[in-house]
């Protein structure tokens, strides 16, 4: 049964949450982010729920940040970024997280491939290659139902593949990318293969939105809704336009992603809530707090939509701006990304000065997009 929203906190926060910003370009805004993060990246107390895994500079949750990062240096940031992406690559020594199968040790690999296509050569390649070598020439062998065994959550057997809908933003855009520098096929045929596996166990024709994995199937609300995650299916939302590009135009995946794309993008649309966000859970508005973390993976996707002809800018672009406004009235008078709920597998309470690495990554992407969108008026 899911919690009921205390939307106090919220409430009290009105004031600072509404205070006027700076007129800031989505750039300059998405670098003033990204350097407040680098001074902390090695200091966890700003997290108000920390992991084991917030300090791990090769585990998904500072990895997040490090794509976005590279979004952000794309997209014509001051070189600081771009170094700051090749020392952390260099620190690492190129190497992925430590879990061969598990998804979400393959996130990090994404900024080790621009990397690679962007001045640090085949060494920034060659670990990652060689993981995805073991995970695609002998892959996993197990049902994708999410059963937690005795022993704990981390030792559900279904993590060796993608059986939970995080997973097809951490690994499948490394694999498709690898493809593009090898020239190798098996990478991303392996990763539409397993994605659209993932996706017909997981994604809701009805609703057209993705279970967050098979322990959702059945929950409920008090009013007897379904339970969509919001930063579940922002991490799938914001995984097709970082692997449909690098696509073959024509092909059965490309245009069955565009598909999706286009289904979800319009569902989504009728989700966002007059203030901007998107709620923590995507059926259950009232009541909810601002969240930023989903909001920012949406309003991501949907620009990136519009600046590639995929969506209409007249029905579509509100929805991105009212995004983007929602996402910079949640920085904070410290210069943090406030209202990022916490590492969760669902919707949770969120407070005015949560933060999190994968939040701020988040927020890079839409600034990137959002960058483009406002260029288009």
């Amino acid at each position: 049964m899911m919690t009921r929203w205390m939307a106090g906190a919220a409430l009290a926060a009105l004031p600072v949450m509404v205070a006027a910003q700076p007129a800031v370009q989505p750039i300059e805004s998405a670098v003033r982010l990204a350097d407040w993060q680098l001074r902390r990246m090695s200091d966890q107390t700003h997290i108000n729920r920390a992991t084991g895994e917030s300090g791990n500079a090769r585990a998904w949750e500072q990895a997040v940040f490090w794509v976005g990062m590279t979004a952000l240096a794309d997209a014509g940031a001051p070189d600081r970024i771009r170094q700051a992406i090749m020392d952390h690559g260099r620190r690492n020594e190129w190497t992925p997280g430590r879990k061969v199968y598990f998804a979400d040790d393959h996130a990090i690999t994404q900024s080790y491939l621009w990397a690679a296509a962007n001045g640090a050569g085949r060494a920034a390649l060659a670990p990652t290659r060689a993981t995805f070598d073991q995970v695609v020439d002998k892959p996993a062998v197990t049902t994708l139902a999410f059963v937690v065994p005795p022993t704990g959550y981390s030792n559900a057997e279904c993590l060796t593949r993608w059986c939970w809908c995080d997973a097809l933003f951490m690994s499948p855009p490394a694999l498709v990318e690898l493809s593009r520098q090898t020239g190798e096929r098996k990478y991303r045929d392996f990763a539409m293969r397993e994605f659209w596996a993932t996706t017909d166990f997981l994604y809701d024709p009805v609703e057209k939105l993705y279970y967050r994995d098979s322990r959702f199937f059945d929950r409920r609300d008090d009013r007897q809704r379904k339970q969509f995650w919001s930063r579940g299916n922002g991490w799938v939302f914001a995984s097709i336009p970082r692997i449909l590009p690098l696509l073959p135009k024509g092909s059965a995946d490309r245009i069955r992603l565009e598909r999706l794309f286009a289904d979800m993008a319009s569902r989504l649309a009728t989700l966002q809530k007059a203030d901007g966000y998107w709620a923590p859970s995507l059926l259950a508005a009232e009541g909810s707090p601002p969240e930023t973390s989903g909001t920012a993976f949406f309003t991501y996707g949907i620009a990136w939509g519009i600046n590639t002809g995929r969506l209409s800018a007249d029905r579509y672009g509100p929805v991105a701006r009212r995004g983007w406004d929602a996402l910079r009235r949640a920085i904070r008078p410290d210069g943090r990304l406030g209202w990022v709920q916490q590492v969760s597998d669902r919707p949770e309470q969120v407070n005015p000065d949560d933060t999190q690495y994968y939040g701020v990554g988040a927020y890079l992407l839409a600034a990137t997009q959002m960058q483009q969108l406002q260029a288009r008026r």
